[in-house]
């Protein structure tokens, strides 16, 4: 991803009483710092956060692109990227901090939060990403995880039903020169297209038809990694969703993976949701006659 420097000439700088009035009237605040910066040294009330190393993923966690937004980290400097970006990826009334949170004089929280952006249980299993490859990311929504694969040297395929978004998601890859191909697909159709197989890696979170997974099995290559993470039928019990056709079963996330090597799994409670979460890998088995891939 290259970001274009004469981007900033389009960001706005402000500080002080100007700053303060813009919280006010609710602009969206954008923290790019760690989370210990976040809470440890305290944070616009109602900021979001998302660390300046996921900064790819800002545009489709953000509103409309006309709407305005001020970013903020501690000195001004990892904000200068995240304004860039977001001017570049077509984001009209970009504001940034001047001198950053170490000269805001305006109230200040201190409570921990959770990251906005990509999803956890991704970000946890970054180890077992490849550098280069092609990956598929499955109702992959406004495209958080679509843009910050590829920002990591992935060519992405982003396939949902809702056409605005993906609409939208093309036109801010493009901007940024990231490798994104987008395609509507209803991916519960019965014969939905999920492209040429080979994918390194192919990732689904938070959504879940039990007939597709068979073919997200078939289109890894050998040794390509699958990342799924969505909702246990115990949330059901704290909200949506309710349907179990979208809710899974203890334990049945692994039988549906198999018969990929299992990596690395997770089922319980994170941040006040009832979760199940997997990465497995197609692995390639020797035999007499040569590899065999399972």
């Amino acid at each position: 991803m290259h970001l274009d420097p004469t981007f900033d000439r389009q960001v706005r700088q402000v500080a002080g009483a100007a700053a303060a009035a813009l919280v006010a009237d609710g602009m969206q605040v954008l923290d790019v710092r760690t989370p210990e910066e976040f809470s440890d040294l305290g944070h616009i009330p109602g900021a979001m956060l998302l660390p300046v190393q996921m900064i790819a993923s800002a545009p489709a966690m953000l509103g409309e692109p006309d709407a305005p937004v001020l970013v903020t980290c501690e000195h001004a400097v990892r904000s200068k990227v995240a304004t860039r970006l977001l001017a570049q990826a077509g984001f009209t009334q970009v504001y940034e901090l001047s001198h950053g949170m170490s000269r805001w004089e305006g109230p200040r929280g201190h409570q921990p939060q959770a990251m906005s952006g990509p999803s956890p249980w991704l970000l946890e299993c970054g180890d077992l990403l490849p550098r280069s490859g092609r990956a598929l990311d499955v109702a992959c929504g406004r495209g958080r995880h679509a843009l910050l694969l590829a920002s990591a040297g992935l060519e992405v395929t982003a396939l949902d039903r809702d056409g605005a978004a993906l609409a939208r998601l093309q036109d801010q890859a493009d901007r940024l020169g990231l490798p994104v191909r987008t395609r509507v697909v209803d991916l519960e159709s019965g014969h939905a297209d999920l492209g040429d197989p080979g994918y390194a890696v192919v990732i689904v979170t938070r959504y879940l038809h039990r007939p597709l997974l068979p073919h997200l099995l078939l289109s890894l290559a050998p040794g390509g990694v699958l990342i799924y993470e969505t909702f246990l039928a115990r949330q059901a019990e704290l909200g949506r969703p309710t349907n179990p056709d979208y809710l899974l079963q203890p334990g049945e996330l692994r039988a549906l993976v198999e018969p990929l090597d299992v990596l690395r799994q997770f089922e319980g409670e994170a941040d006040g949701q009832w979760m199940a979460a997997i990465a497995a890998r197609r692995e390639i088995r020797a035999s007499a006659n040569g590899p065999v891939v399972s």
